[in-house]
């Protein structure tokens, strides 16, 4: 995936009130960005830090710059949270999760479970003519890096620990079931539930194995050019899961 036009390089001032960012530009001018992250963004977010935006050029935006990417002391996060899922539809059509190949249909936003839920891609039919399950894929997006560990989630998280549930309920009615980490750090090189954040839902993860959910990991590589300016973001690298 591409980061087009060209990313703005600023320094982070502060992020607050959860979706908001103060920056100031290479010219010296202070902006207030979009954030689009959810999460704590520990480490992600030290006031100083070298980021890079987007420009939406929609001068009727009320924030017409939203911050995408941030230099950390062990490597280029990608901030966007809500881009995990076009990262990972991107691989899968280019038969880049190795786990994930020879599926005839890739589906978005699918409904699925009795809780109202949709599961991020519902994976169907064959390519190759062989009978195989549904495969329900949920992904989560990681960003906190502990000494290369990265860790999910960041923040307590009920709504993770459902959709744990839910496909464990997928597996247990015969289809496939996928949780898909999609590591958005350079700096992680292996991937466990955050027990020490959200006990429950590190137990949950472990309950989910127990009932046939699998469970992998891929990080996004992000790809520079000159001056060490983001040009693209490809999810093509798998790394270690573990319960630690």
């Amino acid at each position: 995936m591409k980061f087009g036009p060209s990313l703005i390089e600023a320094r982070l001032i502060k992020r607050y009130k959860r979706f908001l960012a103060d920056v100031t530009l290479l010219d010296g001018s202070t902006i207030t960005v979009h954030c689009p992250n959810t999460g704590k963004m520990t480490g992600c977010a030290e006031p100083g830090s070298r980021v890079w935006l987007s420009d939406s050029q929609n001068p009727k935006r009320k924030y017409r710059y939203t911050w995408e990417l941030v230099e950390t002391a062990t490597g280029l996060a990608y901030t966007h949270s809500a881009k995990a899922n076009a990262l990972v539809k991107e691989a899968l059509t280019k038969n880049q999760i190795a786990e994930l190949t020879g599926y005839a249909q890739i589906k978005a936003e699918q409904p699925y479970g009795d809780r109202g839920s949709r599961v991020d891609f519902l994976l169907q039919g064959s390519k190759n003519g062989d009978n195989r399950p549904d495969c329900f894929v949920e992904v989560k997006a990681v960003t906190l890096d502990e000494q290369g560990i990265g860790y999910f989630p960041d923040t307590v998280s009920a709504r993770g620990l459902k959709h744990l549930e839910e496909l464990s309920g997928c597996a247990n009615a015969g289809q496939r079931a996928v949780l898909l980490f999609c590591v958005q750090h350079q700096g992680i090189k292996e991937v466990r539930p955050a027990a020490h954040i959200d006990p429950k839902y590190a137990a949950g993860v472990e309950a989910a194995l127990t009932q046939g959910v699998e469970v992998i990991a891929y990080r996004a590589e992000i790809n520079t050019i000159a001056d060490g300016e983001p040009e693209q973001i490809i999810l093509a690298n798998a790394v270690l899961f573990s319960l630690g």
